[in-house]
């Protein structure tokens, strides 16, 4: 199902939008989320906390080109508002070439790469094996992750959020099967996990991107759209890049944070592996709402219409901090029932690790539920530049503070450090905003 974004009930239209993209990126968290689940309760604590490790690199290197997709679906959304036609087209062309071309580059490179990627690390010896073994099969996935997130934008960018959410569903259900199949009934270890993960995730690419070529003929470009042109090639940079560039930066602050809390140890590692899983589950509904409430500006945006932005950021706002409150009050009440979910009942130490750490950081999920609204908005308004600003204040803090707090207070210093600046960025995003709105607005 299509949705035109600049007509219509703003609230309906949005959460009718973004509830596929929701649900899709839920599906999407399954992957690891199934791969820890199993892990943790069927192989033991050490590979739990190689998957954990896994994880925070392989959503650093994978964001690089998300943020090329993301970048560019709001390029793609502003043309399409816009109505034109043989600009979309030829911004497929550019943007499709720069996202595998990136993700092929990052594959050979982390290869080659892999025990400095260790070293960074700086994981507990008696995890370096299992944290090798799912590397070297996990990074194959990376070019399938890129396929997928490519199409997915597009459809996304014309108002189709639906067709992304069948084939991740399809994808995520042969994931469960596989990892327990692999893992429970063949023992295959870690690697198991590893590889049903990978199929999973190939499926998802190939099925989308038959569907965009039988079934989206009048969104494929022709051969009078295969040339160079620099001005679109400058649009799409201007774009792809920053916002690259942000996830990329916001990543990396994640990445930074995991090798602290290794330096505390493998119970440590475990409780923050589930306990990220937990709350990146928890506050995923309202970063695919940003990412949906960005197509929404994007396409008002081009369409020129002021006054429905204006009335839609409020309704943004309001929705995202209900939302975030709820799922607050969810995973402060239920920190042990979920830890349980993915560790076995006799570890109390990780549960009471992971427990720890959904206490302090999922009380205050309105922090990045905002944050990521203001992504959404400043990325579609042509303002790439200061989410990218946003995600350093963010990021930046949060690494200063973990660091810095982390000698005296341990992982609670961590921990805190988190919303810290989750809220410093909201304050700095709301000033920025209501200080250049008539800019903004190009009024």
């Amino acid at each position: 199902m299509y949705y035109k974004l600049t007509e219509g009930s703003i609230p309906k239209n949005l959460i009718l939008f973004a509830l596929p993209m929701i649900a899709g990126n839920l599906l999407q968290q399954i992957y690891n989320i199934t791969d820890t689940l199993i892990v943790g309760q069927f192989i033991g604590v050490h590979a739990l906390g190689a998957v954990g490790s896994a994880y925070a690199l392989m959503v650093f290197l994978t964001s690089i080109f998300i943020g090329l997709s993301m970048g560019i679906g709001s390029l793609f959304s502003i043309y399409y508002g816009a109505k034109n036609d043989h600009a979309l087209k030829t911004a497929i062309v550019h943007a499709f070439f720069l996202v595998i071309g990136v993700a092929l580059t990052l594959t050979v490179l982390s290869y080659l790469l892999i025990h400095p990627i260790l070293t960074f690390l700086n994981v507990p010896t008696v995890i370096v094996p299992d944290l090798k073994t799912y590397l070297m099969w996990i990074l194959s996935g990376m070019v399938a992750v890129a396929f997928y997130n490519f199409f997915a934008s597009l459809l996304r960018a014309v108002g189709n959020s639906t067709i992304p959410l069948y084939f991740l569903a399809f994808s995520a259900i042969t994931n469960i099967l596989l990892d327990s199949l692999f893992v429970i009934v063949f023992q295959m270890g870690i690697a198991g996990a590893a590889i049903a993960t990978v199929i999973a995730q190939y499926l998802s690419a190939i099925g989308i991107t038959f569907y965009v070529l039988t079934k989206c003929k009048l969104l494929l470009p022709t051969r009078e759209h295969f040339y160079y042109d620099k001005a679109i090639l400058k649009s799409i940079t201007k774009f792809s890049l920053l916002t690259c560039l942000q996830q990329s930066c916001m990543n990396f602050g994640i990445l930074l944070i995991q090798r602290l809390v290794n330096s505390f140890g493998a119970v440590t590692m475990a409780g923050f592996g589930a306990g990220v899983k937990i709350d990146t589950f928890a506050y995923l509904p309202v970063q695919d709402f940003g990412n949906a409430f960005s197509t929404f500006v994007a396409q008002n945006y081009g369409a020129g219409k002021k006054e429905r932005l204006r009335d839609g950021i409020k309704i943004a706002c309001l929705l995202s901090t209900a939302f975030s409150l709820v799922a607050s009050l969810f995973v402060c009440l239920f920190a042990k029932h979920l830890m349980m979910v993915f560790v076995k009942r006799e570890e109390i130490e990780v549960i009471l690790s992971g427990v720890h750490y959904l206490r302090i950081e999922g009380a205050f999920y309105v922090g990045i539920g905002i944050l990521f609204l203001f992504y959404g908005l400043y990325r579609s308004m042509n303002q790439p530049l200061m989410s990218l600003v946003l995600t350093i204040i963010s990021l930046g803090l949060r690494v200063v503070l973990a660091y810095s707090l982390a000698p005296f207070f341990h992982e609670t210093g961590i921990w805190i450090s988190i919303p810290i600046g989750w809220f410093i960025a909201d304050a700095f995003g709301f000033y920025y905003y209501f200080k250049h709105r008539s800019v903004l607005m190009k009024e």
